[in-house]
């Protein structure tokens, strides 16, 4: 009798949990071939809650598959999106600082690339009302192009990203909520930078909010970056663990799960 109880509850635990995979997915923006990666959610959900990941500058890399992996257990559908394409990927910095710079100039095709990710999200099964945008540094000025771009997401999350734009650009109304996670040393983000952006969230009348992590600089999210914050990036462990903890809230603040 005991041993049909263990069996009957584990079946219960597996039916309700599902042992996820990062699985390549090729996609297209016309003739650019695109791969992206894309990973259901462990946990059954009737909202299909999914999230929309922009990695850094040097393309998909092992801390974005990490975060997308870490985010299927808690129950989200993930999608890392390839904004560069086939052919096109940065062998080193100065390569990826030509290609985000490209993007960041021309935020149209950014925007357009973003939301080709949104749609592959949809596709592998995320409800497509129900869709949070993050990114890391290049992919942190990302997510800021799809509220701006008013693409389909209940909210935005950016870590260590770029936050300017053209001030030629006229603020719009945003409705996605937005999170930003900033290092309080971050040299490659001017305090001229941070203020015209939190005066265009004003402007905008969005619900949005902005945390600093002290003795931190760019790229403190990616353990790859090293440990000497003179160099302008580095990895804080600390402030690594504080700022997923403010996703957790801020995604279970706007999805339903």
């Amino acid at each position: 009798m005991k041993n049909s109880a263990l069996i009957i509850f584990a079946s219960i635990l597996f039916s309700n949990t599902i042992i996820a995979q990062l699985k390549p997915v090729q996609y297209a923006d016309g003739d650019q071939k695109l791969n992206g990666l894309a990973i259901k959610s462990a946990k059954k959900s009737s909202n299909n809650p999914g999230i929309l990941l922009l990695p850094a500058w040097l393309g998909i890399d092992t801390a974005s598959k990490g975060i997308a992996e870490n985010l299927s257990k808690l129950g989200y559908h993930v999608f890392i999106a390839d904004i560069y394409g086939e052919g096109n990927y940065p062998k080193n910095t100065t390569e990826a600082g030509k290609q985000a710079g490209f993007y960041k100039t021309n935020y149209e095709a950014y925007q357009k690339r973003i939301n080709l990710g949104l749609q592959e999200l949809i596709k592998s099964g995320a409800n497509a009302d129900n869709i949070v945008v993050i990114g890391y540094c290049f992919g942190g000025t990302g997510v800021l192009e799809a509220a701006r771009g008013h693409l389909n997401v209940k909210g935005v999350a950016s870590f260590h990203g770029g936050l300017g734009k053209d001030a030629a650009r006229p603020a719009t109304p945003i409705t996605a909520k937005v999170l930003v996670c900033h290092g309080a040393d971050d040299p490659f983000v001017s305090k001229e930078e941070v203020t015209a952006f939190q005066q265009e969230m004003r402007d905008s009348k969005a619900d949005w909010q902005m945390i600093y992590y002290s003795d931190s600089v760019h790229s403190f999210t990616n353990p790859e970056a090293g440990n000497d914050n003179s160099k302008g990036a580095a990895y804080n462990a600390v402030a690594a663990k504080r700022s997923f903890e403010h996703l957790q809230l801020f995604l279970d603040e706007v999805l339903k799960k």
